[in-house]
This record gives C-alpha cells, sequence and structure tokens, in this order.
C-alpha cells in the first residue's frame, strides 16, 4: 500500500525534502512534526524507505458501509494506528501505549506535539503529555521534522487537493537520555516538548504562539460566530429602519393633494 500511495504522491506533487540522513535506517525513532494539513501524514510517509506508523481517530476504522470499509483499509494502508480519543484520560494512555508498542518493534512512530491542525499556519504549543512520555517510556530519539506549505495544497475542508510542491525538513535526532526516570515530572515533560517544537520552529520557519492550537480552534470560531451574530443584528436594524422608512413614505400627502 505504501508503494501504491507513496508513488503517485511523489510524481504529482514532487515533494522536496531536506535532512534524509538524519533518519535512521534501522531501529526505533519518533517523528515530532507540525502539523498543518490532512495530508502531512501522507507525504511524509512517501518520501521516507521505512514505515512510519501514526495514530488516528477511530472513527476512520468504524465507519459503517462500503466508503467505511475503504476509508478503514487506506488508513491501515499506509500505517495509521486506530485510537479511540473519546475517552480523556484512557484515551491518552491507549495512544501512549499504541506509541511505545510501535517502538518496542524497532520502527518508527509519528506524532503531532501540537495535538491537532493548525488554524492559520502558525506553530502551536506542544502537548506534552504525549510525545514527552512515549519518548521517555521508549528512550528512542526525537527527530523534528516540518511539513512546508501542506496546508497549501489541502487547506481544512477542502477535498481536492491543488498541485503544488510542498516540502519536508528533517532535522537531527535528539536525545532525551538525561530525563529517564523522570516521565512523571511534569516540569521536565514540559521542557522536552518545548525544546522540540523549538526545533520544528527552526526548522519550518513558523510563527510561535505560545498556546495550544485547540485553544486557538476555540478563539477563532467564537470571533466567528460573534461576527456572524453581529451581521444578522445589522441586517435586521437595517430591515426595520427600512420598514419604517417605507411606511412613513406611503403616509405623507402627494404634491396634487396638497
Amino acid at each position: 500500500m505504501k508503494v501504491t500511495i507513496g508513488g503517485p504522491l511523489k510524481v504529482a506533487f514532487r515533494p522536496w525534502v531536506e535532512g534524509l540522513e538524519n533518519i535512521p535506517a534501522e531501529g526505533p525513532a519518533i517523528l515530532a512534526s507540525n502539523h498543518l494539513s490532512f495530508s502531512d501524514s501522507f507525504f511524509l510517509p512517501a518520501v521516507l524507505d521505512r514505515k512510519v506508523t501514526f495514530i488516528a481517530k477511530a472513527e476512520y476504522f468504524t465507519t459503517p458501509g462500503v466508503k467505511g470499509r475503504l476509508t478503514a483499509a487506506f488508513f491501515k494502508g499506509v500505517g495509521q494506528l486506530p485510537v479511540d480519543r473519546s475517552g480523556g484520560r484512557g484515551a491518552g494512555e491507549a495512544a501512549i501505549k499504541s506509541g511505545t508498542d510501535v517502538l518496542e518493534r524497532g520502527e518508527l512512530f509519528g506524532i503531532y506535539p501540537e495535538g491537532t491542525r493548525s488554524p492559520d499556519g502558525r506553530l502551536y504549543r506542544g502537548k506534552p503529555g504525549g510525545l514527552a512520555r512515549v519518548a521517555l517510556a521508549s528512550g528512542a530519539p526525537v527527530i523534528p521534522v516540518a511539513m512546508i506549505d501542506t496546508e497549501k495544497i489541502q487547506p481544512p475542508g477542502k477535498v481536492m487537493p491543488k498541485l503544488m510542491r510542498p516540502g519536508i525538513r528533517i532535522g537531527r535526532p535528539l536525545d532525551f537520555g538525561r530525563y529517564q526516570g523522570m516521565e512523571h515530572d511534569r516540569f521536565v515533560l514540559r521542557a522536552l516538548t518545548d525544546e522540540v517544537m523549538y526545533e520544528i520552529m527552526k526548522l519550518s520557519g513558523q510563527e510561535y504562539v505560545d498556546m495550544y492550537a485547540t485553544a486557538a480552534k476555540r478563539q477563532i470560531a467564537e470571533a466567528a460566530k460573534a461576527e456572524k451574530e453581529q451581521a444578522r443584528k445589522k441586517k435586521e436594524l437595517s430591515d426595520r429602519v427600512g420598514r419604517t422608512l417605507s411606511r412613513g413614505v406611503g403616509a405623507w400627502p402627494s404634491a396634487s393633494g396638497s
């Protein structure tokens, strides 16, 4: 499936890559990437010789019907791992367990520290609960990755991609052996995550925002809702004034009858 999908992707989009030499030929490693587009999980594996396993929403694998089965087969084929993320802390533990299992098999595990796609192309604060805990539990090196321009190819909500060249920059592996045994220290988890996000920022050239992307999405949604409500009230006022003026004009005496 990787050959089937990866080949056409490389031919159609011709992604450029820097730093391929930083991917180990064998052994476990964590690829920590920024997240600009749904297609990130396809472009990164397409340019690598080794399989990369990402975590995906369980809904992609459980949707009924023919379309649901095809979607599930596609995601399994490109190395997506189903995890139910609706259960709060339990979901987080399941994701960490899935990641460490992949690494224990000596494979590559891909993760997006921001936790969700960037709503505006900027780089947001990394969540320490996933990346840092998997890194410390496994002892695997963390390789920072920057996806470039993938949000322009397939913005959120768009089905048909635009043909253009995305880029991928792969940084040098980061060793966090100095933190072994400290996976329950929240300050260590925060420091490790911030160090990785800083490396991703240098690779991507993105503006960094010191807040979570989920919070930014809420703010954007609330602002859009407020703007829509303001526009509705403005239209109501305009319509009301129009009706008042119309009634007033109809009540005025005509020039011939004065």
